[in-house]
Protein backbone atom coordinates (compact mmCIF):
# COMPACT_ATOMS: atom_id res chain seq x y z
CA UNK A 1 0.00 0.00 0.00
CA UNK A 2 1.38 3.39 -1.02
CA UNK A 3 2.08 5.56 2.01
CA UNK A 4 0.44 8.99 2.27
CA UNK A 5 3.18 11.64 1.85
CA UNK A 6 1.84 13.55 4.88
CA UNK A 7 1.46 10.58 7.23
CA UNK A 8 4.70 11.03 9.17
CA UNK A 9 4.01 14.69 9.99
CA UNK A 10 0.21 14.73 10.17
CA UNK A 11 -0.24 11.80 12.55
CA UNK A 12 -3.96 11.51 11.81
CA UNK A 13 -3.61 8.11 10.12
CA UNK A 14 -1.50 5.94 12.38
CA UNK A 15 -1.81 2.88 10.09
CA UNK A 16 -0.89 4.55 6.79
CA UNK A 17 1.34 2.32 4.69
CA UNK A 18 0.23 -0.87 6.45
CA UNK A 19 -1.66 -3.38 4.22
CA UNK A 20 -5.36 -3.26 5.05
CA UNK A 21 -5.60 -6.93 6.03
CA UNK A 22 -2.79 -6.36 8.53
CA UNK A 23 -4.64 -3.35 9.93
CA UNK A 24 -7.68 -5.57 10.57
CA UNK A 25 -5.53 -8.21 12.27
CA UNK A 26 -4.10 -5.61 14.64
CA UNK A 27 -7.56 -4.29 15.47
CA UNK A 28 -8.90 -7.78 16.02
CA UNK A 29 -6.07 -8.54 18.43
CA UNK A 30 -6.65 -5.28 20.29
CA UNK A 31 -10.40 -5.95 20.54
CA UNK A 32 -9.74 -9.42 21.97
CA UNK A 33 -7.23 -8.05 24.48
CA UNK A 34 -9.70 -5.47 25.77
CA UNK A 35 -13.07 -7.23 25.45
CA UNK A 36 -12.24 -10.93 25.38
CA UNK A 37 -12.77 -11.34 29.14
CA UNK A 38 -16.50 -10.66 28.60
CA UNK A 39 -17.01 -13.37 25.97
CA UNK A 40 -16.12 -14.37 22.44
CA UNK A 41 -15.07 -11.46 20.24
CA UNK A 42 -16.42 -11.98 16.73
CA UNK A 43 -14.13 -11.40 13.69
CA UNK A 44 -13.85 -7.70 12.94
CA UNK A 45 -15.87 -6.48 9.95
CA UNK A 46 -13.67 -4.49 7.58
CA UNK A 47 -14.60 -1.42 5.57
CA UNK A 48 -15.32 -1.34 1.86
CA UNK A 49 -14.15 1.16 0.75
CA UNK A 50 -11.21 1.75 3.06
CA UNK A 51 -10.17 4.99 1.30
CA UNK A 52 -12.27 8.08 0.50
CA UNK A 53 -14.81 6.99 3.11
CA UNK A 54 -15.13 10.15 5.22
CA UNK A 55 -18.29 12.20 4.67
CA UNK A 56 -17.07 14.92 7.04
CA UNK A 57 -13.77 16.77 7.25
CA UNK A 58 -12.37 19.98 8.63
CA UNK A 59 -9.23 21.78 7.69
CA UNK A 60 -7.45 24.74 9.25
CA UNK A 61 -5.69 27.79 7.86
CA UNK A 62 -2.75 29.87 8.99
CA UNK A 63 -0.32 32.38 7.52
CA UNK A 64 3.43 31.80 7.53
CA UNK A 65 5.86 34.23 5.90
CA UNK A 66 2.94 35.80 4.01
CA UNK A 67 1.96 32.40 2.60
CA UNK A 68 -1.43 30.85 3.37
CA UNK A 69 -1.12 27.30 4.67
CA UNK A 70 -4.03 24.85 4.53
CA UNK A 71 -3.90 21.58 6.42
CA UNK A 72 -4.27 19.69 9.68
CA UNK A 73 -2.66 20.41 13.01
CA UNK A 74 0.26 18.14 13.74
CA UNK A 75 -0.67 15.80 16.60
CA UNK A 76 -0.28 17.54 19.96
CA UNK A 77 0.69 20.90 18.43
CA UNK A 78 -0.77 24.01 16.85
CA UNK A 79 1.52 23.71 13.84
CA UNK A 80 -0.21 23.06 10.54
CA UNK A 81 0.93 20.29 8.22
CA UNK A 82 0.23 21.62 4.73
CA UNK A 83 -1.96 19.16 2.79
CA UNK A 84 -3.04 19.25 -0.84
CA UNK A 85 -5.08 16.06 -0.74
CA UNK A 86 -6.27 13.60 1.91
CA UNK A 87 -6.87 10.06 0.65
CA UNK A 88 -9.59 9.48 3.25
CA UNK A 89 -11.75 12.18 1.65
CA UNK A 90 -13.83 12.09 -1.55
CA UNK A 91 -12.46 13.98 -4.54
CA UNK A 92 -15.19 16.61 -4.18
CA UNK A 93 -14.15 17.48 -0.61
CA UNK A 94 -10.47 17.81 -1.55
CA UNK A 95 -11.36 19.98 -4.54
CA UNK A 96 -13.52 22.36 -2.49
CA UNK A 97 -10.80 22.78 0.13
CA UNK A 98 -8.28 23.71 -2.56
CA UNK A 99 -10.71 26.11 -4.21
CA UNK A 100 -11.35 27.94 -0.93
CA UNK A 101 -7.62 28.35 -0.38
CA UNK A 102 -7.19 29.70 -3.92
CA UNK A 103 -10.09 32.13 -3.44
CA UNK A 104 -8.57 33.40 -0.20
CA UNK A 105 -5.44 34.26 -2.14
CA UNK A 106 -7.19 35.76 -5.17
CA UNK A 107 -9.55 37.89 -3.05
CA UNK A 108 -6.72 38.79 -0.64
CA UNK A 109 -8.63 37.63 2.41
CA UNK A 110 -6.76 37.14 5.67
CA UNK A 111 -6.58 34.03 7.82
CA UNK A 112 -7.11 33.99 11.56
CA UNK A 113 -4.12 34.45 13.85
CA UNK A 114 -4.53 32.63 17.18
CA UNK A 115 -1.91 34.84 18.87
CA UNK A 116 -3.29 38.25 17.89
CA UNK A 117 -6.89 36.95 17.67
CA UNK A 118 -7.26 38.85 14.40
CA UNK A 119 -8.01 37.81 10.85
CA UNK A 120 -10.83 36.26 8.85
CA UNK A 121 -10.88 32.55 7.96
CA UNK A 122 -10.04 30.06 10.71
CA UNK A 123 -11.35 26.62 9.64
CA UNK A 124 -13.49 25.07 6.92
CA UNK A 125 -15.81 22.14 7.62
CA UNK A 126 -17.31 20.13 4.74
CA UNK A 127 -19.98 17.43 4.87
CA UNK A 128 -20.99 15.38 1.84
CA UNK A 129 -23.84 12.99 1.26
CA UNK A 130 -23.16 9.26 1.02
CA UNK A 131 -22.50 9.45 -2.73
CA UNK A 132 -20.26 12.52 -2.42
CA UNK A 133 -22.51 14.26 -4.96
CA UNK A 134 -23.65 17.11 -2.68
CA UNK A 135 -21.77 19.16 -0.13
CA UNK A 136 -22.42 21.55 2.75
CA UNK A 137 -19.63 24.01 3.50
CA UNK A 138 -19.15 25.77 6.84
CA UNK A 139 -16.69 28.66 6.90
CA UNK A 140 -15.48 29.25 10.46
CA UNK A 141 -14.36 32.86 10.76
CA UNK A 142 -12.86 35.02 13.47
CA UNK A 143 -15.18 37.92 12.68
CA UNK A 144 -18.74 38.47 11.46
CA UNK A 145 -17.45 40.79 8.74
CA UNK A 146 -17.02 38.88 5.47
CA UNK A 147 -15.08 41.04 2.98
CA UNK A 148 -16.08 40.52 -0.68
CA UNK A 149 -18.66 37.98 0.46
CA UNK A 150 -20.90 38.21 -2.61
CA UNK A 151 -18.08 37.70 -5.11
CA UNK A 152 -16.45 34.96 -3.00
CA UNK A 153 -19.66 32.95 -2.82
CA UNK A 154 -20.43 33.47 -6.49
CA UNK A 155 -17.03 32.12 -7.52
CA UNK A 156 -17.18 29.19 -5.07
CA UNK A 157 -20.62 28.09 -6.26
CA UNK A 158 -19.72 28.49 -9.93
CA UNK A 159 -16.74 26.18 -9.50
CA UNK A 160 -18.66 23.68 -7.37
CA UNK A 161 -22.39 23.51 -8.19
CA UNK A 162 -22.53 20.41 -5.94
CA UNK A 163 -22.52 22.77 -2.93
CA UNK A 164 -26.09 23.00 -1.68
CA UNK A 165 -25.46 25.15 1.40
CA UNK A 166 -22.84 27.53 2.78
CA UNK A 167 -22.83 28.56 6.44
CA UNK A 168 -20.67 31.13 8.21
CA UNK A 169 -19.85 30.20 11.80
CA UNK A 170 -18.17 32.81 14.00
CA UNK A 171 -15.55 31.59 16.46
CA UNK A 172 -13.43 34.39 17.91
CA UNK A 173 -12.59 32.64 21.17
CA UNK A 174 -9.23 31.35 22.34
CA UNK A 175 -10.18 27.67 22.05
CA UNK A 176 -9.33 24.41 20.32
CA UNK A 177 -13.02 23.92 19.50
CA UNK A 178 -13.73 24.18 15.79
CA UNK A 179 -17.20 25.75 15.90
CA UNK A 180 -18.36 28.85 17.75
CA UNK A 181 -21.85 29.50 19.12
CA UNK A 182 -23.22 31.68 16.32
CA UNK A 183 -23.93 30.70 12.70
CA UNK A 184 -25.63 32.36 9.76
CA UNK A 185 -26.70 30.73 6.50
CA UNK A 186 -25.13 32.41 3.47
CA UNK A 187 -26.54 30.10 0.81
CA UNK A 188 -29.06 27.25 0.73
CA UNK A 189 -31.03 25.91 3.69
CA UNK A 190 -28.27 25.48 6.24
CA UNK A 191 -28.25 21.68 6.27
CA UNK A 192 -27.58 18.63 4.13
CA UNK A 193 -29.71 15.48 3.88
CA UNK A 194 -28.54 11.89 3.55
CA UNK A 195 -30.11 8.44 3.39
CA UNK A 196 -29.10 5.78 5.90
CA UNK A 197 -30.67 2.31 6.20
CA UNK A 198 -33.54 3.45 4.01
CA UNK A 199 -34.36 6.54 6.11
CA UNK A 200 -33.64 10.19 5.38
CA UNK A 201 -31.75 12.41 7.79
CA UNK A 202 -31.21 16.16 8.02
CA UNK A 203 -27.73 17.08 9.27
CA UNK A 204 -26.71 20.50 10.55
CA UNK A 205 -23.09 21.67 10.88
CA UNK A 206 -23.16 21.17 14.66
CA UNK A 207 -24.73 17.69 14.63
CA UNK A 208 -22.98 14.33 14.99
CA UNK A 209 -23.33 11.88 12.10
CA UNK A 210 -21.19 8.79 11.57
CA UNK A 211 -18.48 9.52 9.01
CA UNK A 212 -18.31 6.10 7.28
CA UNK A 213 -21.69 5.57 5.62
CA UNK A 214 -21.30 2.01 4.32
CA UNK A 215 -19.94 0.70 7.62
CA UNK A 216 -22.54 2.55 9.67
CA UNK A 217 -25.35 0.75 7.82
CA UNK A 218 -23.74 -2.60 8.70
CA UNK A 219 -23.09 -1.59 12.30
CA UNK A 220 -26.68 -0.36 12.80
CA UNK A 221 -28.03 -3.61 11.38
CA UNK A 222 -25.96 -5.49 13.96
CA UNK A 223 -27.06 -3.19 16.79
CA UNK A 224 -30.74 -3.55 15.90
CA UNK A 225 -30.38 -7.33 15.68
CA UNK A 226 -28.68 -7.30 19.10
CA UNK A 227 -31.55 -5.25 20.53
CA UNK A 228 -33.92 -8.07 19.49
CA UNK A 229 -36.77 -5.55 19.07
CA UNK A 230 -40.27 -6.53 20.12
CA UNK A 231 -43.40 -4.66 18.94
CA UNK A 232 -44.24 -3.95 22.60
CA UNK A 233 -40.79 -2.60 23.54
CA UNK A 234 -40.00 0.94 24.63
CA UNK A 235 -36.44 1.83 23.61
CA UNK A 236 -34.31 4.60 25.07
CA UNK A 237 -31.78 5.95 22.58
CA UNK A 238 -29.19 7.60 24.83
CA UNK A 239 -26.70 10.03 23.27
CA UNK A 240 -29.15 9.91 20.34
CA UNK A 241 -27.60 12.69 18.24
CA UNK A 242 -29.88 13.43 15.29
CA UNK A 243 -31.86 10.27 16.05
CA UNK A 244 -30.31 7.90 13.51
CA UNK A 245 -30.31 4.51 15.21
CA UNK A 246 -33.58 5.08 17.07
CA UNK A 247 -35.31 6.07 13.85
CA UNK A 248 -33.85 3.04 12.07
CA UNK A 249 -35.54 0.72 14.59
CA UNK A 250 -38.67 2.74 15.42
CA UNK A 251 -40.97 0.74 13.14
CA UNK A 252 -39.97 -2.47 14.94
CA UNK A 253 -40.91 -1.30 18.47
CA UNK A 254 -43.73 0.43 20.34
CA UNK A 255 -41.88 3.65 21.24
CA UNK A 256 -38.46 5.30 20.95
CA UNK A 257 -37.31 7.93 23.43
CA UNK A 258 -34.25 9.90 22.33
CA UNK A 259 -32.09 11.85 24.79
CA UNK A 260 -29.22 14.12 23.79
CA UNK A 261 -27.69 17.18 25.45
CA UNK A 262 -26.92 18.92 22.13
CA UNK A 263 -29.97 21.07 21.40
CA UNK A 264 -29.08 21.40 17.70
CA UNK A 265 -29.02 17.62 17.34
CA UNK A 266 -32.33 17.21 19.19
CA UNK A 267 -33.93 19.75 16.87
CA UNK A 268 -32.72 17.73 13.90
CA UNK A 269 -33.86 14.45 15.51
CA UNK A 270 -37.43 15.73 15.80
CA UNK A 271 -37.37 16.92 12.21
CA UNK A 272 -35.93 13.59 11.05
CA UNK A 273 -38.76 11.70 12.74
CA UNK A 274 -41.23 13.90 10.85
CA UNK A 275 -39.40 13.45 7.55
CA UNK A 276 -39.70 9.67 7.98
CA UNK A 277 -43.37 9.87 9.05
CA UNK A 278 -42.75 8.35 12.49
CA UNK A 279 -45.24 9.03 15.26
CA UNK A 280 -43.81 6.80 18.00
CA UNK A 281 -40.67 8.85 18.75
CA UNK A 282 -40.12 11.58 21.32
CA UNK A 283 -36.93 13.58 22.03
CA UNK A 284 -35.51 15.39 25.05
CA UNK A 285 -32.60 17.86 25.16
CA UNK A 286 -31.20 16.64 28.49
CA UNK A 287 -28.23 14.90 30.02
CA UNK A 288 -28.90 11.18 29.42
CA UNK A 289 -27.79 10.09 32.90
CA UNK A 290 -29.98 12.64 34.64
CA UNK A 291 -32.93 11.73 32.42
CA UNK A 292 -32.59 8.04 33.32
CA UNK A 293 -32.29 8.81 37.01
CA UNK A 294 -35.58 10.73 36.94
CA UNK A 295 -37.23 8.10 34.76
CA UNK A 296 -36.12 5.02 36.74
CA UNK A 297 -39.23 4.76 38.93
CA UNK A 298 -41.49 4.34 35.91
CA UNK A 299 -39.81 1.04 34.98
CA UNK A 300 -41.11 1.22 31.41
CA UNK A 301 -37.85 1.07 29.42
CA UNK A 302 -37.15 -2.36 27.92
CA UNK A 303 -33.98 -1.58 25.96
CA UNK A 304 -31.30 1.09 26.12
CA UNK A 305 -29.14 1.87 23.09
CA UNK A 306 -26.04 3.80 24.15
CA UNK A 307 -23.41 5.35 21.90
CA UNK A 308 -21.29 7.59 24.15
CA UNK A 309 -18.32 9.75 23.11
CA UNK A 310 -14.75 8.43 23.24
CA UNK A 311 -14.52 9.12 26.97
CA UNK A 312 -17.25 6.53 27.52
CA UNK A 313 -20.17 6.85 29.94
CA UNK A 314 -19.68 8.75 33.19
CA UNK A 315 -20.53 7.43 36.65
CA UNK A 316 -23.84 9.29 36.79
CA UNK A 317 -24.93 7.71 33.51
CA UNK A 318 -23.91 4.18 34.50
CA UNK A 319 -25.49 4.30 37.96
CA UNK A 320 -28.67 5.77 36.45
CA UNK A 321 -28.67 3.03 33.82
CA UNK A 322 -28.52 0.37 36.53
CA UNK A 323 -31.37 2.10 38.39
CA UNK A 324 -33.40 2.13 35.18
CA UNK A 325 -32.81 -1.64 35.01
CA UNK A 326 -33.64 -2.33 31.33
CA UNK A 327 -33.81 -5.93 30.14
CA UNK A 328 -31.32 -5.26 27.33
CA UNK A 329 -28.50 -2.80 26.69
CA UNK A 330 -26.80 -2.36 23.33
CA UNK A 331 -23.49 -0.55 23.87
CA UNK A 332 -21.96 0.99 20.73
CA UNK A 333 -18.47 2.35 21.35
CA UNK A 334 -15.75 4.13 19.38
CA UNK A 335 -13.22 3.39 22.14
CA UNK A 336 -12.92 -0.21 23.40
CA UNK A 337 -10.72 0.94 26.28
CA UNK A 338 -13.46 3.02 27.92
CA UNK A 339 -16.02 0.43 26.82
CA UNK A 340 -14.09 -2.21 28.77
CA UNK A 341 -14.19 -0.01 31.88
CA UNK A 342 -17.95 0.52 31.54
CA UNK A 343 -18.62 -3.17 30.85
CA UNK A 344 -16.76 -4.10 34.03
CA UNK A 345 -19.18 -1.93 35.96
CA UNK A 346 -22.33 -3.17 34.20
CA UNK A 347 -21.39 -6.85 34.45
CA UNK A 348 -20.83 -6.36 38.18
CA UNK A 349 -24.37 -5.00 38.49
CA UNK A 350 -26.34 -7.91 37.06
CA UNK A 351 -25.70 -7.78 33.30
CA UNK A 352 -24.04 -10.38 31.10
CA UNK A 353 -22.36 -9.67 27.76
CA UNK A 354 -23.52 -11.60 24.72
CA UNK A 355 -22.60 -10.52 21.20
CA UNK A 356 -19.27 -8.66 20.94
CA UNK A 357 -18.80 -7.41 17.37
CA UNK A 358 -15.93 -5.09 16.39
CA UNK A 359 -16.11 -2.93 13.26
CA UNK A 360 -13.54 -0.94 11.37
CA UNK A 361 -15.22 2.41 10.82
CA UNK A 362 -11.92 4.30 10.59
CA UNK A 363 -9.48 2.57 8.19
CA UNK A 364 -5.88 3.84 8.25
CA UNK A 365 -6.30 4.83 11.91
CA UNK A 366 -5.95 2.86 15.14
CA UNK A 367 -9.59 3.49 16.12
CA UNK A 368 -12.06 0.63 16.58
CA UNK A 369 -15.85 0.67 16.82
CA UNK A 370 -17.63 -2.16 18.61
CA UNK A 371 -21.15 -3.33 19.45
CA UNK A 372 -21.77 -5.26 22.67
CA UNK A 373 -25.11 -6.71 23.74
CA UNK A 374 -25.84 -6.92 27.49
CA UNK A 375 -28.74 -8.82 29.01
CA UNK A 376 -30.08 -8.43 32.54
CA UNK A 377 -29.52 -11.58 34.60
CA UNK A 378 -31.14 -10.45 37.86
Amino acid sequence: MKRCPYARQCGGCQYQGIPYEEQLKRKQKRSEELLGSFGKVEPIIGSDPYLQYRNKAQISFMSLNKKILMGNYMTGTHRIVEIERCELLPDLTNEIFRTIRDLLISFRLSVFNEHTMEGFLRHVLIRTDSNAEKAMVTLVTGTKIFPKKKDFLKELLQRHPQIISVIQNINNRHTSMILGDYSTVLYGKGYIEDELCGYRFRISPESFYQINHAQTEKLYATAILAADPDPLDTVLDAYCGIGTIGICMAEKVNKVIGVEINKHAIRDAGINAEINHLENTVYFAEDAGEFMRKHAKQKDIDTVIMDPPRAGADKVFLSSLVQLNPKKIVYISCNPETQKRDLQYLTSKGYKAGLIQPYDLFPMTEHIESVVKLTRTR
